[in-house]
């Protein structure tokens, strides 16, 4: 059996992008999901790699624009509210 080393230390998320999540999730509750399931699958997305974007995780550019387009927002809209400083 192959002897292996120390398991690396999960990275810190960026404070940003768990703000970022925040923002989605606090969304998708507004319009009225109880459950990302739910918004995923109803706008396309994989519901496993969806909540990992709530929870913070990074995702692409392209797909945070299909993110804010499923909730009919301008990138201006989507960014107004959530990323104060004192967030």
């Amino acid at each position: 059996m192959k002897k292996r080393g120390p398991r690396p230390k999960p990275k810190t998320p960026d404070p940003s992008v768990v703000l970022l999540g925040k923002r989605i999730r606090s969304l998708r509750k507004a319009a009225g999901y109880t459950s990302h399931e739910a918004f995923a699958w109803e706008h396309g997305f994989a519901r496993a790699q969806y909540l990992a974007y709530e929870h913070g995780r990074d995702l692409q550019f392209s797909t945070l624009l299909r993110i804010v387009r499923a909730f009919n927002m301008s990138l201006n809209e989507f960014f107004e509210e959530g990323f104060e400083e004192n967030d």
